[in-house]
């Protein structure tokens, strides 16, 4: 099978944390798809649509790929100009909640074979009849680079109190939608020094999480949620708002809290792990059935049965 993968976004030396999950998801569909599969990867910076297009237009017509999957909705427009026998696209949040992109998303769906979101409440946002024939395709948590480290030495890496009591925000605080804001009152209310994630680099995010005492993310909307997989990829304690991926990794993982934003209980529901000398959750396991590995397997079977193979 020949497929090619259009996205705008991948990681760049200037922004080395776009798209990683893609990248990860690409990585795991060469190692899975073996011989058997010819896969190439065309990406554009944000915003170079048109480019884009023109660059795809360029392939030979006589040698159409298998599948042309765009990730992100606009992305799908200038994807149409490669040559393809089928199309798919992974629909990932913002180009289904922004009010202009979920327009323009929309208006290029019914040319779609294959539309994928990125999480089952994400393809809440379909209309009835795009919602009928979507699939859930994933990008998943790469479980290789996110997996437990000795705490101590990771604080120890990042000049961090060894005794310091710490939540992760794992977001740019400039991001509204994630809600810094109540995530530094949780912080307060658990006697807590709130961290951020902001121009970490992707290979060290890994020490972040395992240094801290636990994650907390009050997003209002996820389209997936990777940083919660990513936590529990670690063993580490996450509190999370019901949203996206959310609801099914913490169901049932003792030590984790997914429930609607309440400063006081979740600030709760932190204390043990901030008390304990080093806290572990048992999350890894349930992160592996996310991985991006796992999500390759459900993307290249969604190929094979659009290409008939």
């Amino acid at each position: 099978m020949r497929a090619l993968i259009v996205t705008n976004m991948w990681p760049s030396p200037a922004t080395p944390a776009l798209g990683s999950f893609v990248r990860d998801q690409v990585d795991a569909l060469r190692r899975i798809g073996g011989a058997g599969l010819e896969l190439q990867v065309f990406d554009f910076p944000p915003g170079g649509y048109l480019r884009a297009a023109r660059d795809l237009r360029r392939m030979p017509r006589s040698q159409p790929f298998d599948v042309v999957h765009a990730h992100f909705g606009l992305t799908a427009w200038p994807a149409l100009a490669a040559p393809a026998r089928q199309r798919a696209v992974t629909l990932h949040g913002t180009d289904l909640r922004h009010p202009r992109s979920r327009l323009i998303t929309r208006l290029v769906l019914p040319r779609i074979d294959l539309v994928a979101t990125a999480s089952a409440d994400l393809a809440r946002e379909l209309s009835p009849a795009q919602r009928e024939r979507a699939q859930v395709l994933p990008c998943g948590v790469a479980t290789d680079r996110f997996r437990p480290l000795d705490r101590a030495q990771s604080r120890s890496e990042l000049g961090l109190d060894p005794a310091g009591r710490y939540l992760l925000f794992p977001a740019d605080p400039a991001r509204p939608g994630k809600r810094h804001d109540r995530a530094q009152a949780v912080a307060r209310a658990a006697n807590a020094e709130l961290l951020v994630l902001r121009g970490v680099a992707p290979e060290r995010v890994p020490l972040w999480i395992n240094a801290v005492n636990g994650v907390v993310l009050p997003s209002e909307h996820e389209g997936f949620g990777l940083a919660v997989l990513e936590a529990l990829a670690c063993d580490v304690a996450v509190v999370a708002a019901p949203t996206g991926i959310h609801p099914q990794a913490l169901d049932g993982i003792d030590g984790a809290l997914c429930a609607p934003y309440d400063e006081e209980a979740w600030a709760q529901a932190l204390l043990p792990h901030l008390d304990a000398r080093d806290p572990r959750i048992a999350g890894r396991a349930r992160a592996q059935e996310f991985s991006a590995d796992a999500g390759a397997v459900r993307v290249l079977a969604a190929w094979e049965a659009l290409a008939g193979h």
